[in-house]
């Protein structure tokens, strides 16, 4: 056995050990003082063995991609790879979706008491119902919004009230949306892993962005969809600072990322640790001075446009903010343990990306300390010398990391961190690319997400 392998075992040995213990340790809470509002601690889950019409399809699209899924990404032309990741994270997901069944798995996700779909009929009238927005925030104002409704900015349900006004009604249609629109953001990490750390690099991680147990939870999940409106800005700021085309596509791309960050920040409170993310991918851009400047403008005036309306419109994001921390404390949020969650909240995350990924992350950590040129502008190609790329890519995968321990330390998610950290957990799968045997560990991560969607009920 290699010193690399014993490293990665080692590793996975250490994720396990904190998952067992988070299990162990929460159902004695649980059993002994339910103060967790958890049924199968540490995930929102209840313990439900069963199969469903998306079993033979999940098999089959895990048997695909660990058999093919190396090779075609090593063969495909690059646009067609995302195009293909794409269709395979959609398959992925929706199969594991409907092993719960159609009415189970897709169309009452969003249709439950504390979800999106239940206020829909209260945005009758749009500008009035976002001036009134924060006075329903608190548990004891009059007609208080649902958990989640009073948990994220208005920009979130407004989504579903779209739909509702397209003519798309009901959780089937919401459930789509989330399904189809998450899928997408496998596209987004692997455009941005490409552009920053070289092509060689994304394809190697491509399987396992498609592969990842954190569809689950996409399918079907507003988490998901909010996982990809973030991934996008990220994708657009990178082709802004790192990607090939002429001035103009650049300022398109710099505005495109400041709209979508923008409207991140009013989906969920809790993204703007995006920001995070985004100040590495401009690192790693090393775009000169002069052209940052010029950039700017745009990124600025991309940023300022969702903001400028909800202000305009009534809603102001800081006061909202303010209440929504009253309100969590109000909730089960003032009830749950810190002391528990803290560190059972990354037990939640292995969960989520896999212990593939807690090798890989093993790996970028070493990747770091062994090449600190890791500015080095980012190579189009594998070359014989990968530290560089490999290095690029650590750094990328390591502020996603940050940005969620952040969150986790803030106490303000603590449990059901495998929905609500779904776009920071999508970050950490490309560290996957710097495994060797990489069909052993897809075949691991299949199994993780096959035996929780079937083992499992899921709150999500």
């Amino acid at each position: 056995m290699t010193r690399s392998l014993l490293r990665d075992l080692c590793a996975v040995a250490a994720a396990a050990l904190l998952v067992l213990t988070a299990v162990l340790v929460g159902r004695h809470i649980q059993d002994a003082h339910r103060t967790l509002f958890v049924h199968w601690p540490p995930l929102f889950a209840d313990w439900d063995p069963h199969v469903g019409p998306g079993t033979p399809a999940a098999l089959v699209a895990a048997a695909a991609v660990v058999v093919y899924g190396p090779g075609l990404a090593r063969r495909l032309p690059w646009r067609g790879l995302l195009a293909a990741a794409w269709g395979a994270s959609l398959a992925w997901t929706w199969s594991l979706a409907l092993v719960d069944g159609w009415h189970r798995g897709v169309a009452t996700r969003l249709t439950t008491t504390n979800e999106y779909l239940r206020v829909v009929d209260r945005f009758h009238d749009i500008p009035g119902t976002l001036r009134d927005f924060t006075h329903h925030i608190l548990a004891q104002s009059p007609a208080p919004w649902p958990a989640h409704i009073a948990g994220h900015p208005p920009g979130a349900t407004l989504t579903f009230v779209f739909l509702d006004r397209a003519g798309l009604r009901g959780g089937g249609w919401a459930g789509a949306w989330c399904i189809t629109v998450g899928s997408t953001a496998c596209a987004a990490v692997l455009l941005t892993v490409g552009l920053l750390a070289g092509q060689g690099l994304a394809r190697r991680a491509a399987p396992f962005l498609v592969l990842a147990p954190a569809a689950v939870w996409v399918g079907a999940s507003a988490d998901g969809y909010f996982a990809a409106v973030a991934a996008w800005s990220v994708a657009l700021l990178s082709m802004a600072v790192a990607g090939r085309a002429g001035a103009g596509r650049r300022a398109a791309a710099a505005f495109g990322a400041g709209l979508l960050f923008g409207l991140t920040c009013y989906l969920s409170y809790g993204l703007t640790l995006f920001a995070l993310i985004g100040a590495v991918v401009v690192l790693l851009g090393r775009v000169r001075a002069r052209d940052l400047l010029r950039g700017l403008p745009f990124l600025s005036a991309g940023l300022a446009v969702v903001p400028l309306l909800f202000t305009l419109a009534g809603f102001h994001w800081w006061e909202g903010y303010r209440l929504l921390v009253t309100r969590y404390y109000q909730g089960v949020g003032g009830i749950r343990p810190y002391g528990y969650w803290v560190w059972a909240n990354l037990a939640c995350t292995v969960v989520t990306v896999g212990f593939a990924t807690a090798a890989g992350l093993g790996r970028a950590g070493a990747a770091l300390v062994r090449d600190r040129a890791v500015l080095l502008p980012p190579r189009s190609r594998e070359t014989a010398d990968g530290a560089a790329d490999d290095a690029r890519l650590a750094l990328l995968v390591l502020s996603a990391l940050t940005a969620l321990l952040v969150a986790d330390l803030s106490g303000m998610s603590k449990a059901e961190t495998e929905r609500i950290w779904l776009p920071f957990a999508l970050w950490l799968l490309p560290a996957c690319a710097l495994l060797s045997r990489p069909r052993a560990w897809l075949a691991a991560q299949a199994v993780l997400a096959l035996l929780v969607n079937h083992l499992l009920l899921t709150g999500w």
